[in-house]
């Protein structure tokens, strides 16, 4: 959640966030009224406790009529006590709802929808098919020449957009995650193997349940979720737990499954592996202070970079509209890779700053020399399962064969050339 301090001191800043993410800004309102609601609950329980407390003592001394009338005074004053601390219970309850409700403040993002991002560069060389002769085959028609993509019997086992991935299509994705995970390693981040289910309490401290609750698996029966990236396991990780941050930024790497219902986007990217139910992903995350969140972001960008560029892929960065945020997301980069059978570009990462988002909600502190405060958290992705998409058809030759990124060789066994099966 945001803080309440902001809220009270610069509400034109929230709802100028609000605005640019094209969502209501009448909601910045309706939490200060609670809010002013709460506070002069609670000042007129306070002062009735006080007077509460005094009528006490004097009751303690009083005797005969004096005592009763003090007694039936007494009774009508706790009677006025409880009313006025339920009254700041439930507005402060309704504050929380609200604050639950108002999405990240927005830092320096463009406003706007998912079509108003601004493209901050682009990298590696596009491939002109045509001038090498050959029209390019789609990930789906090379995956299935492979021996590496089978939708069919995917489909078959558990429904639409389910998929196994064979032979060198399952090597090709552990070569992937291993290469992800090492370079997580040798810059510093602890690898972890993540819990693919989590509490309510987890996933809606994240942000989560908030306009995209209906992507997400619920299991009714044991009330746990499924996560769509291991961020959310991470985020819960040092839930209600003081952190010392003295030595710099605190980074975990989480390999997981996951899974989304990807609600509402029937029809789009439906053929192949591009937008399925269940993937792997590689998810750097990091617990940081304040002051070093902006840094953090950018650092996460570029070991983002790093491993498009250990796979060969040309991409573009662009920095994500307001209005196209997660509920979380302050700011966010993504890295999209070029797929020339659609002739457009599609994301393969993503990193986001959370500032302290995320933190606030699930109890996540550091100490410092004057008590302790909120972390930022962040959060970036280092590979997943759609990296063979813009993989396959980038490196495509002419015979079907895929030429395997020097970057990726040594976790194929060496392996240069993937070669379509007989």
């Amino acid at each position: 959640m945001i803080d309440l301090r902001l809220l009270r001191d610069n509400p034109d800043a929230v709802r100028a966030s609000q605005q640019a993410r094209g969502d209501d800004p009448a909601l910045v309102d309706a939490v200060l009224d609670a809010d002013a609601r709460r506070r002069s609950s609670l000042t007129d329980f306070e002062s009735l406790r006080a007077e509460q407390k005094a009528l006490g003592k004097k009751v303690a001394k009083a005797a005969g009529e004096e005592k009763a009338e003090l007694l039936a005074h007494t009774k009508q004053l706790a009677e006025r006590v409880k009313a006025r601390q339920a009254d700041a219970n439930d507005a402060e309850r309704e504050v929380d709802e609200l604050l639950y409700r108002l999405p990240n403040v927005v830092e320096g993002a463009p406003p706007g929808g998912e079509d108003d991002y601004l493209v901050l560069r682009h990298e590696g060389r596009i491939r002109d098919f045509a001038a090498e002769g050959f029209t390019p085959r789609d990930h789906l028609d090379l995956g299935e020449g492979l021996g590496a993509i089978d939708t069919a019997r995917g489909a078959k086992v558990s429904g639409s957009r389910f998929y196994f991935l064979t032979g060198v299509g399952a090597r090709l994705e552990l070569a992937l995650l291993n290469a992800a995970m090492d370079q997580a390693v040798a810059e510093g981040f602890t690898p972890m193997i993540t819990p693919t289910l989590v509490k309510p309490e987890t996933m809606r401290g994240t942000g989560f349940l908030g306009a995209h609750a209906d992507e997400i698996y619920r299991l009714e029966k044991d009330d746990l979720y499924l996560v769509g990236t291991s961020e959310v396991a991470l985020a819960g990780y040092h839930a209600d737990e003081i952190l010392d941050l003295a030595d710099g930024p605190r980074r975990y790497a989480g390999w997981s499954a996951c899974y989304r219902r990807e609600a509402g986007s029937h029809g789009k990217d439906v053929r192949g592996i591009i937008r399925v139910h269940q993937f792997h992903k590689v998810e750097m995350f990091s617990y940081c202070a304040v002051e070093d969140a902006a840094a953090e972001h950018e650092r996460l960008l570029a070991w983002e970079e790093a491993m498009l560029r250990k796979v060969e892929l040309p991409y573009r960065v662009i920095d994500t509209a307001a209005g196209d945020l997660g509920t979380s997301a302050a700011r966010k980069f993504d890295c999209e890779a070029w797929l020339p059978t659609q002739d457009r570009y599609l994301e393969l990462t993503s990193t986001s700053n959370c500032t302290t988002y995320q933190a606030r909600r699930l109890g996540v502190r550091e100490r410092t020399e004057t008590g302790t405060r909120p972390v930022a958290t962040l959060n970036g992705t280092l590979g997943t399962t759609r990296w063979i998409v813009a993989i396959l058809e980038n490196h495509q030759q002419p015979d079907g064969s895929v030429r395997v990124p020097e970057g990726l060789r040594p976790y194929l066994g060496g392996l240069e050339v993937l070669e379509p099966v007989a």
